[in-house]
């Protein structure tokens, strides 16, 4: 398949490398987080709260890139495991801050070094400054796109 209307060589293509990198993040992460009965939306959940308690599910859901439904899901999980805690009622709003427990917090500190593991593991080959410069530029990429090509040069 070759001509104008294609993306081009895949081997080319930076879409399709951060595609391929995405996945086996997302494997790899899967694999060190079995051990532990987490799954990636929880350890995610696990983290945004840990660095900003008393989010609400819906914070929750956009932090961990998935949909509010899906969120719903993981929260009642890790109720009842009891690594979270949420009010029965919200206390202002019809938002329920949700709460890392004691169990939750060492769940998530294993979760952490093994997902840190992971990262470290992908990143090996990189030096400080080329892991410095790939971050920068992913965020450039993703903001790119956030902000629909605004700021994309013409």
């Amino acid at each position: 398949m070759s001509g104008g209307a294609g993306v081009g060589p895949l081997e080319e293509s930076v879409g399709y490398a951060l595609k391929q990198a995405a996945a086996a993040l997302r494997g790899a992460m899967d694999a060190a987080l079995r051990p532990l009965e987490l799954t990636v939306p929880q350890y995610s959940c696990l983290e945004l709260l840990g660095q900003r308690p008393g989010l609400s599910s819906a914070d929750l859901a956009r932090g961990a890139f998935v949909t509010r439904q899906a969120m719903n899901g993981v929260l009642r999980g890790l109720q009842e495991r009891g690594l979270v805690t949420r009010p029965a009622s919200a206390p202002h709003g019809r938002a329920l801050p949700t709460e890392l427990t004691p169990a939750g917090r060492a769940a998530l500190g294993a979760a952490s070094a093994a997902v840190r593991g992971v990262e470290q593991r992908m990143l090996t080959a990189l030096g400080p400054a080329a892991r410095h410069r790939l971050r920068g530029d992913l965020a450039t990429c993703a903001g790119a796109l956030a902000d629909g090509g605004a700021g994309a040069p013409g």
